[in-house]
C-alpha cells in the first residue's frame, strides 16, 4: 500500500497476506469468489483506515478486532438493506399487485436494484473525497494495465493507458446485479419472509458466480462474445473512476513496484 502524506512524501507498506488469501481455497472454482468478496471487505476497510491516519500524519494503529467487525457488519447491513431488501420491498408493495407473473416481478426488482446502484454511484460522486479515491482508482487501473502490457512503468509511459479494466471490481459488482435477477427468477414466487431470507443467503452464492463469469469474461477477452459481455463494466467504470494527476499515478506506481520487489524477494527465498 502506498499513501501519500500530506507533506507530499510517498509513504509505502509492505505485509504478506494471510493464508486465507492465498491458500488451496483461492484456486478453486466459485469457492474463491466468497474468499475474494471477504478479502475486498477486510482488506479494503483495513488500508482505508490505515491510509487514512498516514496521510493526516496521525500515529499508526491496528484496527481493533471489535472496530473492524462492527464496521463491516454496518458495512454489509447497509448494502444488503439498499441493494438486495429495499429493492424487494418496494416491489412487493408497489408493483406486485398489479402482476400475476413472478418472474416479471423479480425482472422488475432487478431493474429497480441496478437503478439504485446507479443512483447511489451518482451521488456519491459529489462527494469530493470519493472523486478523489476514484482518482487513485483510475491512477491503479492505468499502471496495472501498462504492466500487464509489459510497458516501462514510468510515469510518461502510464499516462496514456486506459482507466478501465476488465477484472475491475465494478465490473464484478455489475455481473452480481445481474446474475442476481436470474438467480431470484429461478425461486418463483415465495413467502415474503422466505424472499427476504433468499436476498440475503444467496449474496455469498451470486459473488461466486459473478466472480467467475467476471474472470472467464477477462481470460477471453479476444472472443467477441465475451467482449460483448464486458462492455458493460466497463463502461460503469466511468462512474468510478476518474483521471488522475501525475501524484496519484507516481503513488499507483509506487504500490505496484512494491508488490514486484516483494514477489521477488519472495520468490528468491
Amino acid at each position: 500500500m502506498a499513501v501519500r502524506r500530506s507533506s507530499g512524501e510517498l509513504r509505502l507498506i509492505t505485509k504478506p497476506l494471510a493464508a486465507t488469501y492465498t491458500g488451496g481455497v483461492r484456486r478453486i472454482p466459485l469457492l474463491r469468489g466468497v474468499v475474494i468478496l471477504i478479502e475486498t471487505l477486510v482488506l479494503g476497510i483495513q488500508a482505508l483506515f490505515q491510509s487514512a491516519n498516514i496521510s493526516l500524519e496521525e500515529e499508526e494503529e491496528e484496527i481493533s478486532a471489535p472496530i473492524l467487525w462492527g464496521v463491516l457488519i454496518i458495512s454489509f447491513g447497509f448494502a444488503i438493506a439498499l441493494f438486495f431488501v429495499g429493492p424487494l420491498l418496494f416491489t412487493h408493495h408497489l408493483v406486485d399487485p398489479y402482476l400475476s407473473s413472478s418472474l416479471v416481478s423479480n425482472i422488475v426488482e432487478g431493474v429497480i436494484r441496478i437503478a439504485i446502484f446507479f443512483l447511489y454511484l451518482g451521488a456519491i460522486n459529489l462527494i469530493p473525497e470519493v472523486r478523489k479515491i476514484f482518482a487513485y482508482h483510475g491512477a491503479e487501473h492505468k499502471v496495472v494495465n501498462a504492466y500487464e502490457d509489459k510497458a516501462p512503468l514510468e510515469l510518461d509511459t502510464v499516462r496514456k493507458y486506459s482507466t478501465a479494466h476488465v477484472r475491475c471490481g465494478t465490473s464484478f459488482l455489475f455481473a452480481v446485479l445481474i446474475i442476481a435477477i436470474l438467480v431470484f427468477a429461478l425461486l418463483g414466487h415465495q413467502a415474503m419472509w422466505l424472499r427476504i431470507l433468499s436476498r440475503i443467503v444467496l449474496i455469498p452464492v451470486i459473488a461466486a458466480i459473478g466472480y467467475e463469469v467476471t474472470q472467464l469474461s477477462a481470460n477471453y477477452a479476444g472472443n467477441r462474445f465475451m467482449r460483448a459481455l464486458v462492455v458493460p463494466g466497463l463502461a460503469l467504470q466511468a462512474m468510478t473512476t476518474r483521471q488522475p494527476n501525475d501524484a496519484q499515478l507516481e503513488t499507483a506506481l509506487s504500490a505496484l513496484r512494491g508488490v514486484i520487489e516483494a514477489d521477488e524477494l519472495r520468490e528468491n527465498g
